[in-house]
């Protein structure tokens, strides 16, 4: 059976970023339950697939892996008044893929009250600001009016369509400002 998983942190440093009402973290053990359930939503999996737990252990994981491999991945969205994971974020380097890519996610109880953009902005600053980066990208369903207009509060403007294995997205972009 396996010794029982405790909730230290991992291995490796992953930078912790702070907006008003949000804390950006590194995933936890103890937040896989609740990363699960929400890939388990059929509402909130409606443009991302919905997964079963075995499956969502398997993002998570990879998720948490993309900081050893390249630098880059994804934070948990904590709540900075009551400690809550609300959600997660990436700005993250797609195997084969140019541009840093960011995804987000706020769970179904914490929708329509602007944290993904707030989230967001805080990320797109990282890369643009720390990781230098030239371009942000996003891919994003055509029907996922939300995460649309969060690309616009965001500055990103539609790049064209792509082909996100097998599945036609939009993909929507913002070029560095400090290096136009």
């Amino acid at each position: 059976m396996g010794a029982p998983m405790d909730d230290h942190s991992p291995a490796v440093s992953v930078p912790r970023l702070q907006t008003p009402r949000l804390l950006l973290r590194e995933y936890r053990l103890s937040d896989f339950g609740s990363f699960a359930e929400h890939l388990a939503d059929a509402a909130a999996g409606a443009f991302t697939g919905v997964y079963d737990r075995r499956s969502a252990w398997r993002i998570f994981g990879c998720n948490m892996g993309e900081w050893m491999l390249k630098g880059a991945g994804w934070w948990g969205l904590e709540l900075a008044e009551t400690g809550a994971l609300v959600g997660n974020i990436g700005a993250f380097l797609r195997e084969g893929w140019p541009e840093i890519e960011m995804g987000w996610n706020v769970f179904r109880p914490y929708w329509r009250q602007g944290l993904a953009t707030e989230a967001a902005t805080e990320v797109m600053r990282y890369a643009f600001e720390v990781r230098k980066e030239a371009r942000v990208t996003a891919l994003v369903d055509p029907n996922n009016t939300a995460s649309i207009k969060v690309t616009a509060r965001l500055g990103m403007a539609f790049a064209g369509d792509a082909d996100f294995y097998g599945k036609p997205v939009g993909r929507y972009a913002r070029d560095n400002p400090a290096r136009t």
